[in-house]
Parts: structure tokens; sequence; C-alpha cells
């Protein structure tokens, strides 16, 4: 099952970062999801396939029109 999400979007993972958040914010897709972690800032880019795996909901992110 592929789990749809875009940048902007806050995924809650289901187990916690080091610092004790479970929310990231999406800031960039592609083969590697680049996510920053919502209680320290930390930046970090993860496989899509191993952080598929890990979400357990998405939280959308507001939608902006061009």
């Amino acid at each position: 099952m592929i789990i749809r999400f875009s940048v902007g979007d806050t995924l809650e993972m289901k187990k916690e970062h080091p610092c004790g958040a479970r929310q990231f914010l999406v800031k960039r897709i592609g083969s590697d999801i680049r996510i920053v972690c919502r209680g320290c800032g930390r930046d970090v880019t993860v496989p899509r396939i191993k952080l598929e795996k890990g979400i357990k909901r998405v939280i959308p992110g507001e939608q902006t029109e061009n």
C-alpha cells in the first residue's frame, strides 16, 4: 500500500525520535524523503520504503495555490 503525502504535511511516526517527538514535517519528496523533526528541528533524509513502514498517520498541511 502506498501512503500519499506531500510537501508541507506532517507525519506522525510509530516510534519516537530520540528527542521524544513523533511528528515530522515533510520538506522534499522523491526516492528519498527529507523530513524535519517538529521537536528538535533535526533534518533527516530517509529512503521512501523505510519511511512508509514507520508512518502512523498523515496530518495534511496547508495547501497553497499558485
